[in-house]
């Protein structure tokens, strides 16, 4: 059985190789890949080789947003079958150090997590996973809807990190993927308005289109009306003039990364006692994020506006950067 898988040889070059269908050890499966939604940090691994500490020192498959069907299972799986559409969590810890034992396993400093070098992605057609990893997806869940899980986690885990409670207004910063999501599961968990700015016009009518308030980034406005803040753009000053905004005892949640440090007025801000957190990816987000896109509380195709087959990897880790008027490509690597 063929495996086509999406490898990446050097800086900006993709080449389609034949590999080994992986072997299971127990308590894995492995999952016939489907979709497989393109983040920027494929794009950045792909363009410039590194984030932070990361650094692409060899070849690589990229993809960490993956659904797809279980084939077959090794020793002693129990949690899936065969023949299960599962979404998947890419994030595989050891489960036994202070952090995993305590729940923080996003936090293992053994993480292995797909599409960070060293380890592969799911940008292949066959991938076995521990189950623990796998999550069963209802009936009319898609597999693009699958794939959106590991975006929306991160505005889930957003949500969470800024301890926002029903009532809250909410203003979210970067209307991108996960800036939508996150708006998305802010309004979910109670919050009695969400505004999302960003200077793209194109994803401020996405953002409208599903109901939320969206302004300009950029303005004047340091007007206090918010409880919390969601910065999910990665703009330099984006999160200094968001906590600008907010009210006092308000918090914010910093998911967007600058390249560059930020500079925070804390002589200033500390009276309203602030709180800001930052978030590292996720953990025990798959069942809330699961059961809001299967009630509709969330909609998580809305942010899908490209598809690509195996062959077009390159052409899609682009896409950002060649078409403005886009948001989330997902590759399919059965096609």
């Amino acid at each position: 059985m063929a495996n086509r898988t999406a490898v990446m040889p050097e800086l900006s070059r993709i080449e389609i190789q034949d590999r080994a269908v992986p072997r299971l050890d127990a308590r894995q499966a492995l999952v016939r890949i489907e979709s497989v939604g393109v983040c920027g940090s494929d794009t950045t691994y792909f363009t410039v080789g590194y984030i932070g500490d990361w650094i692409v020192n060899g070849p690589i498959v990229l993809g960490h947003e993956v659904a797809g069907t279980v084939v077959e299972v090794g020793a002693g799986v129990t949690r899936v079958k065969v023949g299960d559409r599962v979404a998947i969590e890419p994030g595989t810890p050891c489960r036994d150090c202070e952090d995993c034992l305590a729940g923080d396993y996003h936090l293992c400093a053994e993480l292995v997590f797909l599409a960070t070098p060293p380890y592969d992605g799911a940008l292949t057609q066959f991938m076995a996973m521990d189950e623990r990893n796998l999550f069963p997806m209802p009936g009319g869940m898609s597999f693009d809807e699958g794939a959106m899980l590991e975006p929306l986690s991160v505005g889930i885990w957003a949500c969470r990190r800024a301890g926002l409670r029903p009532g809250d207004r909410v203003l979210v910063t970067g209307a991108g993927p996960v800036g939508v999501l996150a708006a998305q599961a802010a309004r979910a968990f109670g919050a009695s308005s969400v505004r999302v700015a960003d200077i793209s016009p194109y994803r401020l009518k996405l953002a409208a289109s599903l109901g939320f308030e969206v302004e300009q980034a950029g303005g004047d406005s340091h007007e206090r009306e918010f409880d919390v803040l969601l910065e999910c753009s990665g703009a330099p000053t984006a999160l200094a003039d968001g906590l600008w905004r907010l009210r006092n005892g308000g918090r914010a949640a910093m998911v967007g990364m600058p390249k560059q440090a930020v500079e925070l007025p804390l002589s200033r801000l500390n009276v309203r006692e602030l709180t800001v957190s930052l978030v590292n990816r996720y953990a025990h987000t798959w069942p809330t994020a699961i059961a809001l896109v299967a009630s509709g509380r969330v909609d998580a195709a809305a942010i899908v506006t490209h598809h690509f087959p195996l062959e077009g990897t390159a052409d899609a880790l682009l896409l950002a950067k060649t078409e403005p008027n886009s948001m989330k490509a997902v590759i399919h690597p059965q096609r």
